[in-house]
């Protein structure tokens, strides 16, 4: 049965059970229409899903706001359960938000991975990587990241990658001079100590002193040329490039279906991660035109 959600600038749907749920919203943003759609699969591993997601259209304090995350959860559930019900509102409640987004969403990155660590005993060792995006009266869309979750926005016909993946390698100097190695072993990916796959995420309190939690933060203007945007885990991006993902993504008008098959498109590659994606389509329109 479907479960609805509304929020004041838009409703969405979700449905589904345990191992893939999906589900779709819309609104509008000044002169953007924004629709959205996701999918989320559980992966061919024995542990419980550990991708979590954020998809929902809001306004606060008189502003339109487009709200889209994706959570990417190591060593259980915890971490990305509680980033996706606490990371937004915290950046939102940051006094700078308003006038200097990307100085709030950094603090708000930084505060929230402190308040992990300190509710340690509740959310266990494991951690997170998260990639978030914010659609501001549908004109401005900042987007941040730690860790290997992506946003990728096509624009102009161009597949832009709006976040870093943070690999062990790209920060190895850092990791060293606070202690620490990156390991490169045969058929494997470069790990913090050999064991994390990424250099930057929240939680992971055993090796935090060689992990950031500080995010990349990028702006990127919503005009007639700004299609989509694409969120997704490291499911999608482990068997696809960015251009494949967009290839895929644009064919379908609806974002759920463009969603969906993304997801299936990696199973299909035989990703074994969990997978999951956002995708947000943007239309502009002028008051009186068709």
């Amino acid at each position: 049965m479907a479960r609805f959600c509304c929020f004041g600038a838009g409703c969405s749907e979700l449905t589904g059970h345990a191992s893939a749920t999906s589900g779709k919203g819309k609104g509008c943003q000044g002169q953007v229409k924004v629709s959205y759609g996701f999918s989320l699969v559980r992966g061919k591993t024995n542990h419980p899903m550990e991708d979590f997601h954020v998809a929902e259209l809001a306004e606060v304090k008189g502003n339109e706001l487009g709200l889209f995350a994706i959570y990417d959860g190591h060593l259980g559930d915890t971490v990305p359960a509680y980033l996706q019900e606490n990371l937004f509102s915290n950046i939102l409640n940051e006094e700078e938000f308003w006038t200097h987004p990307d100085r709030a969403i950094t603090k708000a990155y930084e505060k929230t991975d402190q308040a992990i660590l300190s509710h340690t005993p509740d959310l266990g060792q494991g951690g997170s990587t998260a990639v978030t995006a914010i659609l501001i009266n549908g004109s401005k869309l900042w987007v941040a990241n730690v860790g290997d979750s992506r946003a990728v926005l096509l624009k102009g016909g161009e597949a832009i990658q709006m976040s870093i993946d943070h690999d062990p390698n790209a920060e190895r100097g850092a990791i060293e001079n606070k202690g620490g190695f990156v390991s490169n072993m045969p058929g494997d990916v470069p790990r913090v100590c050999g064991q994390l796959a990424v250099s930057r995420a929240f939680g992971d309190r055993n090796l935090k002193s060689l992990l950031k939690s500080e995010p990349d933060v990028k702006v990127e203007d919503i005009d007639h040329t700004a299609e989509l945007v694409v969120l997704a885990s490291d499911g999608v991006w482990k068997v696809m490039n960015n251009q494949e993902a967009v290839d895929v993504v644009k064919r379908y008008k609806d974002p759920q279906t463009a969603a969906k098959q993304l997801v299936a498109e990696a199973v299909k590659r035989d990703s074994k991660d969990d997978i999951s994606c956002v995708v947000v389509r943007f239309k502009m329109y002028v008051a009186g035109n068709s």
